[in-house]
């Protein structure tokens, strides 16, 4: 029966010890603060940007909540994020995805700064990611790399595979698991024998949007599986891309969902805000922390 890799109290530890680091930051002047950007009322955004206010209220972060209406301009958003991005009080800026269908999502995320863009999706960041340099780390992918860590689940040497190619989770989950020493395989839709490539992970990441896709077929024995997927059934019901009954008895370990890598999202998040504050504080003349 595979060990069960706790998001929960893993997250937790993350949250508190960056609660430290933000409480000492504050000691310097520097209270840690992140705006919020939400465009319409989508209900899932809702939920997210909800929970990114209470963890933020739980480390000792301020956050700005930026409530607009579905009818906003591209340029009336656009102008806002001109202003956060000049406010010396604001260190990290977040725009909610998805935007309504008149704003063009690839315009908005670069006119964030590079270095109050925390959700890591700037080209800029995304390149020095790439590089081995990065200024933030996607949260997503940040949170698998510190479950796996924290679980005392070896990477370095490893065969991994990430099932999964977008901008958000599966590019940047490899190339942070390649950061680690891993020997790591991207598949997508268009993959050949999927389910043997599959089958070659001691570390099997998923985040291909498909509820239940991976069974048993797909699991090496023992294998360590991180299920990415978040899917609602009409009954309220959570699952992930993982059939977790069926693979259960298979992997050697893995995440359920929810209370898997759910809760690491956006306790990343939160490291994210204190670093871009961090570098703030640090670009400001004489300052080193």
């Amino acid at each position: 029966m595979a060990k069960l890799i706790d998001g929960k109290a893993i997250s937790q530890a993350v949250k508190e010890e960056t609660a430290l680091q933000v409480a000492a930051l504050k000691e310097k002047g520097v209270q840690v603060t992140l705006a919020v950007i939400q465009v319409g009322a989508d209900p899932a955004s809702c939920v997210y940007v909800r929970n990114k206010k209470k963890a933020c209220e739980a480390v000792g972060i301020r956050s700005l909540s930026y409530e607009l209406p579905e009818e906003t301009s591209e340029d009336e958003l656009l102008a806002l994020i001109d202003e956060l991005n000049g406010r010396e009080d604001v260190h990290g800026i977040l725009v909610q995805l998805p935007l309504p269908k008149h704003m063009n999502e690839e315009r908005v995320v670069v006119h964030v700064s590079p270095y109050k863009d925390v959700d890591c999706f700037h080209p800029e960041n995304v390149g020095a990611l790439c590089i081995g340099k990065p200024r933030f780390v996607s949260c997503t992918p940040a949170g698998i790399v510190e479950l796996l860590k924290r679980s005392d689940i070896q990477i370095d040497g490893k065969e991994c595979v990430v099932v999964g190619r977008s901008n958000i989770v599966g590019k940047p989950a490899a190339q942070l698991l390649l950061a680690e020493n891993g020997t790591v395989t991207t598949a997508h839709s268009h993959t050949s024998d999927l389910k043997e490539v599959c089958k070659r992970a001691d570390i099997l990441v998923v985040a291909v949007g498909k509820e239940k896709m991976i069974t048993r077929e797909y699991v090496k024995e023992g294998a360590t599986v991180i299920d990415v997927g978040m899917h609602r059934s009409p009954s309220n019901k959570l699952s992930g891309d993982v059939d977790f009954e069926d693979v259960l008895p298979v992997a050697g370990a893995i995440t359920p969902v929810p209370g898997g890598v759910g809760p690491m999202t956006i306790a990343m998040l939160m490291k994210n805000c204190l670093h871009a504050a961090t570098l703030w504080y640090e670009r400001q003349e004489g300052n080193r922390l």
